[in-house]
């Protein structure tokens, strides 16, 4: 089943917490798109102002500035809220390595607090972003859930301190809650600029310029990319997920495997550039290889991702080149 075509109540109130964000308002979009209500949280820290301005229009959505590092604001922001969309957090693996204690405040103290208020507030479902870095260095692929290594980040840790909160809300309080793992999302309204964009728009955007992007290590990593419109299908239908996935976390991917050198050419190539890449040193604190086994998520959540690599790049380059 489509998500589109999903059937939550009528009058259902969505809160999507970092839903000025890339992820976030894509979600906002989604379910406005729907007719139902979102409510968005964020503090503005990496969220756009503009990723707001676009829904302010719209009757069922309404915008709260604030910050999931303060309890009473969450608890605010969840009353009368049927489900939460908690994306709320800080990305990427070298800035973790650089400030942990905001990665520990903003990515497990948040996440606690929304927790902690979903439960008091009474929310039917509380869906969390995990990421595929709890795999640590694990080698064995696909990942699969269950088959965990050992930690490479603060990023990391934070996302699998979650899972453990997620685990420990359901057991004690009942709050059924899911975590997904998303495996490198990528697609509009991702942020091309600054140290830290991920490597896709950040390449789109060089390219598109006529500079040399860098990149890390040799560009022999692999990855399973997923487009943005797989992570709104299993957010959506996590929503709905039977009691059984509570407490549980699930892979979000297409379930395919790109390697970085290939993906660089195929951008070349589809923007009409000649340019040959430099090679950096590799990132510290990245996995070499990455792919997800999705069964779980199918079985469960009944996930069935649409959108393969090459479909989502090439509505992703659309994207950039009308907007960028």
């Amino acid at each position: 089943m489509l998500y589109t075509e999903l059937q939550f109540p009528k009058d259902s109130l969505f809160l999507v917490t970092g839903g000025a964000g890339f992820i976030g308002s894509n979600l906002c979009e989604a379910i406005l798109k729907l007719g139902h209500r979102v409510r968005c949280l964020d503090d503005l820290s990496t969220g756009k102002q503009a990723n707001v301005d676009m829904f302010l229009g719209n009757p069922n959505y309404e915008f709260i500035k604030g910050d999931i590092k303060d309890l009473d604001t969450c608890m605010r922001a969840c009353e009368g809220v049927d489900y939460v969309l908690n994306e709320a957090a800080w990305g990427s693996v070298p800035r973790s390595i650089e400030m942990p204690l905001l990665y520990c405040a903003n990515n497990i103290q948040g996440t606690l607090n929304m927790m902690e208020a979903a439960r008091q507030q009474g929310v039917k479902t509380f869906v969390y972003a995990s990421s595929s870095s709890v795999y640590g260095d694990e080698a064995h692929l696909p990942k699969k859930e269950g088959v965990e290594g050992n930690l490479l980040s603060p990023y990391a840790l934070s996302k699998r301190c979650d899972e453990e909160w997620g685990k420990q809300y359901h057991k004690h309080y009942g709050l059924k809650n899911i975590g997904l793992r998303y495996f490198n999302v990528f697609g509009r309204r991702q942020d091309p600029h600054g140290a830290y964009a991920a490597v896709i728009p950040k390449f789109i955007k060089q390219l598109l310029n006529d500079e040399r992007p860098t990149i890390n290590g040799d560009g022999k990593q692999s990855r399973d990319f997923t487009y943005i419109e797989n992570v709104i299908e299993a957010n959506l239908k996590a929503c709905l997920a039977p009691d059984e996935a509570s407490g549980e976390a699930f892979n979000v991917a297409y379930g395919g495997r790109e390697y970085l050198i290939d993906i660089y050419y195929d951008l070349t190539k589809a923007l009409g550039k000649n340019i040959e890449p430099i090679f950096g040193p590799d990132r510290k604190g990245d996995i070499k290889h990455s792919n997800a086994d999705i069964s779980k998520a199918k079985r469960l959540l009944g996930y069935d991702p649409q959108y393969d690599f090459a479909r989502g790049l090439a509505e992703a380059i659309d994207w950039y080149k009308a907007n960028l």
